[in-house]
């Protein structure tokens, strides 16, 4: 039996045969008195004075089955159970030959008491339950030795006819109780138990009951996560007397968070999402506190999927991952520039089709911007990256890195929710990666190392950094929290998987919306969506309430400092506009003039350039439309510039052809041959790199 962290219960894991699956067969450490007296009192009453065999119930069972009309009854004795329950046969005179023989047999080579105790352990009690000691848990919850006279009476009266005298309905309740009744009068009347006790057992009858089925909760994904780990020998009992296992599930929780992933995909399905899965970790010691498959195993849109185990498209929410690699490597420090323009960009494009210019890797990665994550795996090396994604358990794949390319950095690599989850979990810890943990008996494999926890903690800065994520996300959307989060969503190719992930001091939330049949959502991002449910659902594990903030932060970088950096180069008069604290450590934090509190980012190629070309991209080979009026064939001019810049000069070819804001798109009319533009700043020196374009 499994039991969720309040004692609440939540499944069985039965031995399985072709025909059914029955629960039970629990070792019994002890044979209390009253059992036994109990059950031979309904069983077998000259049990202790024959020798598995009894002549004289056969005689009286064959005389009453002869003049006694349809009704049969049986003399079989309890060895003689144990005997049919271990060879199960139909009932013919040659299997009754057979069971006697062995009854005979196992008697005298073990002796009554180890025939009664092997009674007690194989006894069916009805509802797929074995064995006293099971019966004892599951109708009654309390372990055998501290059932009450009247319990034990009840119980008795079960294996005589289990399904008769199932407890679970009232007619076998009463059947149950009228055989216990007897058992109790007996009982007195061989003095076998104090008449006191014999009394209040008798009051105690009238109207006892079993505590209630003990029903498995609407999770069938969960209970079946549980008994496949209970089969891969991931948990086991910690006493084969107790065969109970503690999960870590909080089951209330469960309900809950269920129930709100429900309301929440009901917003989505006009978009076109089908299905839902969430997960919850607790923080500190990695205990799953919620683990939801899909929004109903019974739901036709493919709900008996396990979506926390499917293997989906990851979108973005790998990115952190490629970031904290190349901190580790050496090969990214925080005030380094990351370029999210055109040039380089390797045919990548981000998701919104714009470029937003150089920025800081906390921008880039806060931002979620394809082209800089991508330009960073290339840096690293895409072996180095496949490699850390292996060790991170978000795969195991034998395939070359080469297989994916780039694209590993937004969604190529397939991965599960489970997987996600375990990974984060070591950002969130400091770089310590750790199994999930299902149950206190669970056995788990010991913590390893897969990032410094420097680096651990800077990514973590930059994931809770509300306005790092400007101008891509929003203030006070839902990816902001009244307590600290790091949060990152994710967001598959075509709109068929919308993730996010999200941790605070508490828990993990992880969150899926998607489809069974991999097919496209109507532009549902993580954004939009999943980050909606792990905001409700991280907001309810607080206990938040509208308007309320929670005090506390991260733990920065040990060792670093904080520094406010200037963004866009600044103002044109040289002080700060926006800023963004940075962690820097004191070696490596950029020089700063007298009197000056915030470094400003370097240019972006050298100390003269200002300028790059966000569109056309370098090296573009268009080819013109015949059938397209001649107004219609040009060709968008688009540049990134700091926001000091108002304006700039469009050169092409090196001769002026437009002065233009630098916020809006020139239009150049096409022309054949291969022609060279460049931006510059009007009236003063700095401009772009040049881009070449060939027109046809």
């Amino acid at each position: 039996m499994v039991y969720d962290r309040n004692g609440a219960f939540l499944t069985q894991i039965g031995a399985r045969d072709a025909a059914r699956i029955d629960y039970g067969y629990w070792p019994l450490r002890d044979i209390s008195q009253r059992v036994a007296l109990a059950t031979l009192a309904l069983e077998d009453r000259r049990f202790a004075s024959h020798g598995g065999v009894d002549a004289r119930a056969l005689l009286r069972a064959a005389w009453r089955n002869l003049v006694g009309g349809k009704r049969r009854e049986g003399a079989s004795t309890i060895a003689m159970q144990v005997a049919r329950m271990q060879n199960p046969a139909p009932r013919r005179v040659s299997a009754k030959i057979v069971e006697a023989a062995t009854a005979l047999a196992l008697v005298a080579r073990k002796g009554h008491d180890a025939v009664l105790a092997h009674y007690l352990r194989l006894a069916p009690y009805g509802n797929g339950s074995h064995g006293i000691a099971h019966a004892a848990r599951f109708y009654f919850d309390k372990p055998v030795a501290d059932l009450s006279l009247a319990e034990i009476a009840l119980l008795a009266a079960v294996p005589q006819s289990p399904g008769r005298m199932n407890l679970f309905r009232e007619s076998g309740l009463a059947l149950a109780r009228a055989r216990a009744a007897r058992a109790l009068t007996y009982l007195a009347r061989e003095n076998r138990v104090e008449p006191a006790q014999i009394a209040l057992a008798e009051r105690q009858l009238a109207t006892l009951r079993p505590i209630g089925a003990a029903r498995r909760p609407e999770a069938l994904h969960l209970a079946l996560r549980y008994e496949r780990l209970v089969r891969e020998g991931l948990i086991a009992p910690a006493s084969a007397h107790d065969p109970r296992i503690g999960a870590t599930i909080d089951l209330s929780l469960q309900e809950k968070l269920a129930h709100l992933s429900r309301r929440y995909l009901s917003l989505w399905r006009s978009e076109g999402a089908q299905q839902v899965a969430l997960m919850v970790v607790e923080r500190g010691t990695g205990a799953v506190l919620a683990d939801i498959g899909s929004s109903d195993y019974r739901d036709w849109r493919d709900g008996a999927i396990d979506f926390t185990r499917a293997l989906r498209s990851p979108g973005s929410t790998l990115k952190p991952f490629v970031y904290a690699l190349a901190f580790e490597r050496g090969a990214l420090e925080p005030t380094d520039l990351l370029a999210d323009v055109p040039e380089g960009a390797a045919g990548v494009n981000n998701a919104d089709g714009a470029f937003l210019g150089p920025m800081l890797p906390r921008q880039a990665l806060a931002n979620s911007r394809n082209v800089p994550a991508t330009n960073l795996m290339r840096r690293v090396g895409l072996e180095a990256n496949f490699q850390f994604l292996h060790d991170l358990g978000l795969h195991d794949l034998e395939a070359p890195a080469e297989s994916f390319g780039l694209s590993m950095a937004i969604g190529a690599l397939p991965t599960r929710l489970e997987h996600l989850m375990r990974a984060y979990g070591a950002l969130a810890e400091d770089g310590l990666l750790s199994d999930l943990v299902f149950a206190k008996e669970q056995t788990r494999r010991r913590s390893i190392r897969v990032m410094s926890s420097d680096t651990a903690r800077l990514v973590t800065s930059m994931l809770a950094d509300p306005l790092a994520r400007l101008p891509s996300f929003p203030r006070y959307g839902p990816l902001e929290y009244p307590f600290a989060v790091a949060v990152k969503t994710g967001t598959s190719q075509a709109y068929r998987d919308a993730w996010t992930i999200a941790f605070s001091r508490k828990a993990v939330v992880g969150v899926w919306v998607g489809r069974g049949d991999a097919g496209a959502m109507n532009r549902l991002s993580g954004a939009s969506s999943s980050a909606r449910l792990a905001h409700a659902a991280l907001t309810l594990i607080h206990g938040a309430r509208p308007g309320e903030t929670e005090a506390g932060t991260f733990p920065p970088p040990r060792g670093r400092a904080p520094m406010e950096m200037c963004l866009a180069g600044g103002r044109s008069d040289g002080s700060c506009g926006e800023t963004l604290v940075e962690w820097v450590k004191p070696e490596r934090a950029p020089s700063l003039p007298v009197g000056a509190s915030s470094a400003s980012l370097p240019a972006p190629f050298d100390e003269n350039l200002e300028l790059a070309i966000a569109t056309p991209e370098n090296r573009t080979h268009i080819w013109r439309n015949p059938e397209q009026p001649a107004a219609l064939d040009r060709l968008a001019l688009r540049v990134s510039a700091p926001a000091s810049v108002e304006q700039i000069l469009w050169m092409v070819d090196g001769r002026p052809f437009q002065l233009a804001d630098a916020d809006k798109p020139a239009f150049w009319p096409m022309q054949p041959g291969t022609h060279r533009f460049q931006a510059r700043l009007p009236l003063r020196p700095g401009g772009s790199r040049v881009v070449e374009v060939t027109i046809e």
